[in-house]
């Protein structure tokens, strides 16, 4: 029941994405929706990481699935940035989505965690 939930609750802010983005090219990326946008991310990135860590609970703490989520720094460090980039979207719409670029170009890197864990076994 919990990886359901966190699945449908990472599912939903994923949904609100299309709006977020549109509503940030109809208005020329002006502060609030640039705001709005980060907020949806932040809670996407959120949600990401409850997902992971319920999945890992599930499997136990030694599975390989676990193992491979390890610590979740990428998943971690996604949800400062954005916490930082909302605000800042208030001061400099420009740099809160250079921001949110960052996370997405760290995101790009192929992450082999879940590989390594399953050639290991």
């Amino acid at each position: 029941g919990k990886t359901l939930w966190a699945n449908m609750h990472l599912l939903f802010w994923l949904s609100l994405v299309p709006f977020s983005t549109g509503w940030m090219g109809e208005n020329n990326f002006t502060t609030l929706p640039v705001a709005l946008y980060g907020l949806n991310l932040l809670m996407a990135a959120i949600a990401y990481y409850i997902l992971a860590h319920t999945l890992s609970k599930l499997h136990g703490k030694n599975s390989p699935l676990a193992i491979a989520i390890g610590k979740d720094f990428k998943g971690r460090i996604s949800v400062v940035i954005y916490f930082i980039s909302v605000p800042l979207a208030f001061i400099n719409p420009g740099i809160s989505l250079l921001m949110y670029a960052l996370v997405a170009a760290m995101w790009l890197i192929p992450d082999k965690r879940i590989e390594k864990v399953i050639e290991s076994k």
